[in-house]
């Protein structure tokens, strides 16, 4: 199953498995006209006999490919092999318009290879870069810690700042250092890290920080990310709905100590990938969400 190319191919997909039910099962075809209750009671043998049912009960209202990935594998726990993995990174345009992930990335030489990382083999995904600064890209079990994930889904900010856009200037190493630090409210916070939120021109945009961060609520502001005062960037992102909804406080944009690991400053200075991706791609495109899943099922090399 490949959902790299996804309207017809998913499409296709689930007509298959609904007509493999119908046909390979003549208890499955008598039940087209049973009661909804004797569906609801049947017991399912299978994901393609669970699939059908949930059809048949209407359970499964789905629009769109992201919805299509989420109802047919992420809600079944479908295994997803590195076999898939390695296709997606062979492929152009798997998350989103660009070159495909190992163009750039094929080896752990550095002098062949960005950053020495190597997405070519499964054993490369799991070294990480090789480049000092060496790190790993994935943490098998947890897909919201991989810095693969992150590197795909979040865009550089400010929006629309070109690719090669300086990653250290004034403003930049402001921010830098008032993170490691300490990120204390002090007086040079006050006057030299909350102005630069507001200025237009300090990280390489057109429009100043506030005017998407300026409250904790989404909308108008952007992940409910707050950055008009020191309490609403400490506060994090999507405080209010995490307090609301899972009892559990905002997630840290602002690690004190220690910036590289902040995701203000990551923001500031990572691109999005692959290079020259519109910010406006969808940024859980279906095939990032099965990504995620295989990192969540352990990144198994199998």
């Amino acid at each position: 199953m490949f959902l790299i190319k996804f309207s017809r191919p998913i499409r296709a997909f689930a007509l298959a498995a609904v007509t493999l039910s119908l046909v390979a099962g003549p208890a499955l075809a008598q039940d087209k006209k049973a009661p909804e209750k004797k569906a609801a009671e049947e017991i399912p043998a299978s994901v393609t006999h669970q699939m059908y049912l949930d059809m048949k009960l209407g359970n499964l209202d789905i629009h769109g490919d992201n919805a299509v990935v989420e109802a047919l594998v992420l809600q079944r726990d479908i295994p997803i092999t590195y076999e898939y993995i390695s296709t997606l990174m062979r492929t152009p345009n798997a998350f989103g318009n660009g070159p495909a992930c190992i163009v750039c990335h094929g080896s752990n030489d550095p002098t062949k290879s960005y950053r020495g990382l190597d997405l070519s083999s499964c054993e490369g995904i799991l070294r990480g870069a090789t480049e000092n600064p060496t790190r790993p890209i994935i943490v098998p079990g947890n897909p919201d810690g991989s810095l693969l994930i992150r590197m795909i889904r979040n865009n550089r900010m400010p929006l629309g700042v070109p690719f090669f856009h300086p990653v250290s200037s004034e403003a930049i190493d402001t921010i830098k250092k008032w993170i490691d630090d300490g990120a204390k409210d002090d007086e040079f916070f006050q006057k030299s890290v909350l102005t630069l939120f507001s200025n237009p021109e300090a990280f390489g945009g057109s429009a100043p920080c506030v005017e998407c961060h300026k409250s904790h609520r989404d909308p108008p502001s952007f992940n409910e990310v707050n950055l008009t005062s020191y309490e609403g960037i400490m506060k994090g992102a999507w405080s209010k709905t995490r307090g609301k909804e899972l009892n559990k406080p905002g997630i840290p944009i602002v690690v004190p100590y220690d910036s590289v690991n902040s995701p203000l400053y990551q923001r500031l200075t990572m691109n999005r990938m692959p290079p020259g991706i519109d910010p406006g791609e969808d940024i859980n495109h279906s095939n990032t969400l099965l990504l995620r899943r295989w990192i969540e099922q352990g990144a198994w090399c199998k």
